[in-house]
Formats: C-alpha cells, structure tokens, sequence
C-alpha cells in the first residue's frame, strides 16, 4: 500500500537505508521497478541527497529510513530542508504500535525529535491510516510554502493487511492555503516601485521556488529597477543583467549593500529578511520609506522588518499582479541607475593574486567558464560557498544550490548527487572545502555506483580552524574507484579541469589553495551594512 501510493504521487527515486523496521516496506521494492531506490552509506547523505533532488527537478524528494538511530539520522537532512523551504516526504519505520513508548530496542521519539524540523509528522499505528496519510504528505509537502512531513509507520502496521483503498478526496482540516493575490495591495506595490526615486528589489528562494525568475525580470526591467538576490536567491537573476546587484547581505557585493542602504522604497520578495541578509538590524535600510514584502508565508509579515505594504501570496502570482499597475516611472530613474553604475566601479569584486599561491577566485573563475551559464553548481557552507556564490556569473536565471538557512557543512555532495539524479540533462558541479566534505565523504560510493557525471572541486585550504590529520583526498577518491587530481599552482588549473570534462563519471580535483584567501567583502559581526569591508588593494 505504502509504495503503491509512492508511484500514484508521481515518485521516481527513493533514498535510503534499510534497518528491521522498515524491512517489511524493503521485501515488496522488487515488485514495483518504476520506483529506483539508491542506497545510500549514512541516512544524512540520503536526506541531502532528497534535497538536492528537490531543488533540481522540482519534484519532492523521497527518504526511507529504520527506527531509533536510523530515523535520529535524518534530522540535520530534515533541518535543512525546513529551513529552505525544499519538498521531502521521509518515510521510517518504527516499533510495533503496542511498544511505542516502552523504551523498545532502537525506539526514538522521533515525531517528537524533528516536530521542530518539519512542516507536518505523522505516526501510524493502524493500517486504515495508509495511504491517505501519504497522500496528505505529498499534498502539504508541496503546497504553498513546501517543506520536509515525515511518516512515521510501525512495523505491525507494515506487517498487517487490509483492503487497498485509493484516497480519491482530501481534506485536511486546518491546512487552509492562500490561493489568491490582493490585487489592491499588489496595485499599491507597483505604485510604490515606479514612483520611487531609488528603488531597489531583493530576490529570495521563494522566487526559485515558485518558478518566478520570468516575472521577475519582466517586473524589474518595466520599472527600471535594480535586483539583488539572498544566498539562496542566487540564480533567480541574472548576475549579467545590467540591473542586476548580485548577491546582498552581510556577505554580499559593495555596490549591492550601497545601493540597499540608500535606497527609499525597497521590495523584498520570497525571503525571510534574517539576520544574513541584514546585518545590524536597526541599521539597516536607514533611508527607506516603503517596505514591500512578498512572501506567501504570513507568518514572516514582520518578524524581523516591519512592511508598510504586505503582500502574502505566491512570488510568481503577486509579480504577474504588479505588472498592469506600474504607470509612469520616476524622472530621476536614470539618476539611480547611474548612481548604482558609479558604485559598481567604486566597489568591484577582487581578490589577492600573485602572491604565489593559488586563489580560489582563479579555480572558480574557471569552472563558472565551463559552466557556461546552464550548469548546476551545489556548493557546501563557509568559505567555499561565498567564494561560489560571488563569482557565479551567469547570464540568464540557473540553478545554484546551496544550504542556506541551517548552513550544513556536509550538504554539497550528496545534494550534488541528487542534483544529478533529478536533472541527467545537466551538469552538475560540487564546491566544498576539505571540512564539509569529509563529514559525507562516504556518499563517493554512490557517485561510483551509480557512475554520476558529478565534478567535484575540493578548495582545501589546509584548514583554518587546524583541522589535523585529514586524508589524502586523492588516495582516499581512488580508495573507493573515482578519479582525483590535485593542483597547486595557478598553471594547471585549466588541464585539471579538461582532464575532468574528459572523464566520464565522478572526478575530483583537490586544489591546495591559499590558506590566507578570505572572504570579501564581509560586514563584521554586530555591525551594519554600510561598514562592509572590502578587499584591500595586493600589490
């Protein structure tokens, strides 16, 4: 019942660990080949595996996990899906319904322990519960803000056998959706951007999500008005347009924050305006007058900045809104836009170079050249991830993944490897630094088995935080049967990179750079964003 309802949802890849109690659930997977199962080494890879998956086709991804430590597993997986807002559906076994409770071998409370962590759980203890439960799941998986459910199924219930029922009606009382647009609101918000003298639109996930990247550039070009993107919008614009800000933030470019913080009517769409994206938080945006908010979650309306104009609906339905109503735009447009041109001379992205070492800068400078504006790039968190992020160049809307809200060091690869399961079409890159990648680095397995066309570019800066002892990366990458380079001078860069697009499959370059590359600009902790630091000037 439980996988029969899996291929009505549409589901084509599963990701998972078996354990005694889903193994009732793992006997029937044989007699239902539309449903590929990837067996993953840790259930973490197999929840950011899902993620990745999500974020790449769109479609939700799919977990199985075992009880007690099985299930524990999956909640650092489930924690960044919930934070950035990805479709997953985790479905573990649990012990038999009359010893939930009891302390039984390897029983967890795990509704309990991810209820923080996921938009809706279930436990099921009766067998008349399934399917319409998964088809619940599916439906408030994917429906306004998407997120992680997780089904929680005793093994009684896996064992047990009824009738098969098909949920042909759905209701879920409490789970109301949002299904239209205020168009009074979204008239005043229009208003409000074409009459600005320096308006400026910052771009989140929620754009990505609700494939808004279209109106986006529609809404931004009919009102001459700059775009910068979050962490996580990344993609949403393109970074080559010439209205575009790149990347905002604590972390983002200069002409960006200069631009944030001078503007007088500033619009946020499909984000959550935390603490990355405003730094010191009563100082940012001093001198905006109209905040416009577009989220399709209400509960964000004012949890950190209060909008003068809230517009709770999908970022797709409420930009196609604005459009009819922008009118007349202000005559000193050009002015900002000139301002913005001069800032984007007067703060330039740089970096050290010369100095003998190798700069991450010149590695990515070359990947996103292969890249070619239509490759997905999945990168992992600190470094590495700003490094990716500013220097992603694309010219028209693409695919750029990475752990946002939880900032899970881990998540590149195996997310990378979903990535590729959910689009074969493209090619996927994978950014980590050394730290991150050998808290997954089990998941190579897979991208062996399976023989993914992932490249993987290792910035191993030799640790910062003197993480000692690490492996030998290309030993460790011929241990399980991948091919590895490693590079340490700025000449071997582009034969590194050739000899990877030449091999079919997973290949990964360990490139030793300097371990004195920071990050810039950065705004220091506890300061605002007009105090950004920049690079200083290398000789």
């Amino acid at each position: 019942m439980i996988l029969e309802a899996l291929e009505r949802e549409g589901v084509e890849y599963i990701f998972g660990y078996p354990g005694g109690a889903n193994l009732p659930i793992y006997q029937h997977l044989p007699e239902h080949p539309k449903l590929k199962h990837i067996l993953v080494r840790h259930e973490q890879g197999a929840a950011h595996m899902a993620d990745g998956y999500a974020r790449a086709c769109g479609k939700p991804g799919v977990v199985f996990a075992t009880s007690g430590p099985g299930a524990l597993n999956l909640v650092t997986g489930l924690c960044t899906a919930y934070m950035d807002s990805v479709p997953m559906v985790a479905i573990t076994g649990q012990v038999v319904s009359t010893q939930v409770g009891r302390d039984a071998f390897q029983e967890s409370d795990v509704i309990g322990a991810t209820s923080s962590v996921t938009k809706h759980s279930y436990l099921v203890t009766r067998i008349d519960q399934l399917p319409r439960v998964i088809h619940e799941a599916f439906h408030i998986a994917t429906t306004g803000r998407p997120g992680p459910v997780l089904i929680d199924v005793c093994k009684d219930v896996q064992q047990a056998e009824a009738e098969r029922v098909t949920p042909d009606y759905l209701e879920i009382p409490g789970y109301k959706l949002n299904g239209h647009v205020d168009l009074g609101r979204a008239r005043d918000a229009a208003r409000a951007l074409a009459g600005a003298e320096r308006p400026v639109i910052l771009a989140g996930h929620g754009v990505l999500l609700s494939h808004a990247e279209r109106e986006l550039m529609r809404l931004a070009e009919a009102a001459a008005t700059p775009v910068g993107t979050t962490l996580l919008g990344i993609g949403a614009f393109p970074v080559k347009h010439p209205l575009s800000l790149h990347m905002t933030g604590f972390m983002g470019t200069g002409w960006c924050l200069k631009a944030v913080q001078n503007a007088d009517v500033l619009m946020m769409v499909g984000m959550r305006v935390d603490d990355r994206v405003t730094a010191k938080l009563s100082e940012f945006a001093p001198n905006v007058n109209t905040f416009i908010h577009v989220d399709i979650d209400e509960s964000e309306m004012g949890k950190n900045v209060r909008p003068h104009i809230e517009l709770v609906a999908d970022a797709r339905l409420a930009l196609e809104a604005m459009l009819p109503h922008l009118g007349t735009l202000n005559a000193d447009r050009g002015r900002w836009l000139a301002q913005i041109d001069a800032w984007r001379e007067e703060h330039p992205l740089r970096y050290r170079q010369s100095n003998g070492r190798l700069q991450p800068q010149d590695v990515l400078i070359d990947m996103y050249r292969r890249a070619n504006s239509e490759a997905i790039v999945v990168a992992d968190v600190g470094q590495n991830q700003i490094w990716a992020a500013l220097w992603w160049n694309y010219d028209r809307p693409g695919l750029f993944i990475n752990s946002g809200g939880s900032g899970t060091m881990g998540f590149a690869l195996p997310a990378a490897l979903g990535a590729k399961f959910g689009r074969p079409d493209l090619p996927v890159w994978c950014v980590a630094g050394e730290g991150g990648f050998v808290m997954t680095a089990q998941e190579l397995s897979v991208a062996v088995e399976h023989q993914l066309d992932v490249k993987i570019v290792l910035l191993n800066n030799f640790s910062q935080v003197d993480l000692t002892h690490m492996p030998d990366f290309v030993k460790l990458c011929e241990a399980y049967g991948l091919p590895a380079l490693r590079v340490e001078k700025f000449e071997d860069i582009a034969p590194a990179f050739d000899a990877a697009e030449r091999t079919k499959g997973p290949f990964l370059i360990d490139f030793r750079i300097d371990p004195e590359a920071n990050v810039y600009p950065i705004v220091p902790l506890g300061k605002g964003l007009n105090e950004f630091r920049e690079a200083p000037e290398y000789a």
